[in-house]
Parts: structure tokens; sequence; C-alpha cells
């Protein structure tokens, strides 16, 4: 059982990252920080100049500048979960009298994301310009305490609109600004969050619909081959009787590929379906993610590296106007997938 007890320790070292994540996203001094900064310090002395130039460079060109680079990532990773699919768990299902009309779905939700993951890429996400300025200045009132009238990006030289805010990475203001996608190398906001929302949830559709098929055709492949009925000798000439962690083994040996397959699959299930239903909540709440962590005294120090001292920027939390931007849970759904409209403003 050494190969099952490996792949134990690595899933419970990868969920618990995944759940380190989770605790500290919110958070500006975490432990991630304290030991990113202590191996930093301790391996400068030894790593050559030009290796820690290239590894600054690197980074800084991956999540602070548009790259295509995760785009290309997510094709490759969904075009090999497709390919095993489609090679090894398909033929399976088709011995198994699996319906055609069962098999089809994971390709129409596949076409249905990739829809949404193109819209997201390339529709604009509410880009603050002199032509739509006087419009998108009237859309949002002002809170008073996230927003306030009169502030200029120094950037764009626009007066920013209430709800907005300048995005480093696309060196443009954006309207209902709520963040910077690194999948979808684009910003979103109030003109392609709707599609983000729905991106995001037929990526949740699809990979638990192949999770459903390839689950069912490992059971039925345990079931058929009996070997819940069956029996072995340990290593000591006695005969046991098979159990999961025998079931599971033998899965292992017998189906890898597709195993670690479905274990991609679930992981990212749940990932993004607890994402998905965060992005939901906020808006039904009518709130970005911007707003929501603003509103927590949160904000990012690359984008904002004094912000300390500005009393814009990092707000003291106030839970009584956290829902400023509410009205009701039909208008707020509304305003996301149906935005106000800007009046483009003629030359004259």
């Amino acid at each position: 059982m050494d190969f099952l007890t490996l792949f134990a320790i690595y899933v419970v070292v990868v969920l618990t990252c995944i759940f380190l994540v989770c605790r500290y996203s919110d958070q500006q001094q975490t432990p991630f920080n304290a030991l990113l900064n202590f191996t930093a310090k301790v391996f400068a002395p030894i790593t050559p100049k030009w290796l820690q130039r290239f590894s600054q460079w690197s980074l800084h060109r991956l999540f602070h500048q548009r790259s295509n680079m995760f785009i290309y990532l997510h094709i490759l990773l969904e075009g090999a979960v497709y390919a095993e699919f489609t090679y090894e768990v398909l033929g399976f299902c088709r011995e198994m009298d699996t319906t055609l009309t069962s098999l089809s779905v994971p390709y129409i939700l596949l076409a249905i994301k990739t829809f949404f993951f193109y819209l997201c890429i390339k529709r604009d996400p509410g880009t603050v310009t002199k032509k739509k300025i006087t419009s998108q200045l009237h859309i949002y009132s002002y809170d008073g305490r996230l927003f306030h009238p009169g502030v200029s990006c120094p950037t764009c030289q626009l007066v920013k609109p209430a709800r907005s805010k300048h995005c480093r990475v696309c060196n443009r203001c954006v309207q209902r600004f709520d963040h910077h996608c690194i999948w979808v190398n684009n910003c979103i906001g109030a003109q392609n969050t709707r599609y983000f929302l729905l991106y995001l949830f037929s990526v949740c559709a699809m990979a638990g619909d192949i999770a459903l098929l390839t689950g069912d055709m490992l059971l039925h492949a345990v079931l058929r081959s009996g070997l819940l009925r069956a029996s072995y000798i340990d290593e000591h000439g006695q005969q046991q009787a098979t159990g999961p962690l025998f079931v599971i083994q033998h899965l292992f040996l017998t189906f890898p590929r597709i195993v670690f397959m479905l274990g991609f699959v679930i992981f990212v299930f749940f990932l993004l379906a607890g994402y998905a239903l965060f992005h939901f909540y906020l808006a039904v709440i009518n709130q970005t993610s911007n707003e929501w962590y603003k509103s927590r005294g949160y904000v990012c120090q690359h984008c904002h590296p004094t912000s300390t001292a500005d009393h814009f920027c990092s707000p003291a939390p106030d839970h009584s106007k956290r829902h400023y931007y509410s009205r009701g849970i039909l208008r707020n759904l509304g305003e996301i997938f149906f935005p106000p409209k800007v009046i483009l403003k003629k030359d004259s």
C-alpha cells in the first residue's frame, strides 16, 4: 500500500494548502508572505543575480502584466481532460450502455463554456474613456466612503466614476471594477461580469458532469469485476477479503490516468464552485470583489503601496454602508445581466 499512502499524503498536503489559501486570502500579512520573505533572505546570498532578476521579471510578467500564458494553460489542461475522457472513459461508458444523450452533455457544456470564455476575453469590461465619461459619471452615486466625487485618475487623467478603479495590469480605469482575471487576461467589470459568472458556472457544470460519468464508469468496472466479493492472500499467507483500500489501489493500478483525471476535475469543481458561489453572492447584494475587500480595509499592496496613509484607499470597516448599492435581489441581478447602457459623447 506504499503507493496509496504516498498519494494520501499528497492529497492531504494539497488540501492543507487550499485551506491556508482560503484562510488567509483576505489578509495582507500572512504566513505565506513571512515564509517567502524568509526564504528570499536565506537564499539571496547564494542565488546568482541574473537568476534573481529573471525570477522577479517572470513573476511580474505573469501576474502584473497582461499575458496570454494562463489562457494557453487553461486550454492545455482542458484539452488534456477531454482527450483522456474521449480516449478512455467514453469507450467504457458505451460498453455500459450509457445513453448518447448523457455522453454528449460534456461536449455541449464545453461549447457553452468556450462561448462565455471567449466573451470574457474579448468583451470590453467597461473602460472609462473621454467619450463615455459624461454618461458613466451619472450611472452610480458616490457613497462618500469608498468612492468620492472629484477624484481623478493620475494615469488616465479622467475623473473617476463611482465604483470604478484603475487597473495597473490593463492600464485603464474600468467602470464597476471587480478584479483583473489572469485566466481570461482581462478585467471583469460592468460590461462582462455576466459572462464571467456564466463562464464559472459552466466550468463547474462541465467538471461535475465529467466527474459523475467517470465515477459511474469506475463503479461499474468494480461491480463487473466481482472485486467486492473476491479475496487475496496477504504477506503472512492468510486469506483476506478485499476492502475499500484494496479496491482503490486496484483502480489506481488499472486506470491510473482516469483516476488522476477524476481527482483533478473533482478538485476543479469544488474550487470553482466556491468561487462561483462567492461571486453570485456578490451579484445578489450588488457588490464587487474590489468593494468587498476595500469595505473590510484590505487593499492590494502592489496597486496601492502607500495606501495605509490614504483614507480613500483603506477605510475603516463600516458595516452600515457595506451594501450601499443594493436595490433588492432582482434589481441587483438585473443590473449584472443587463448593465446600464453608456451613451457615447458626440464629437463637436
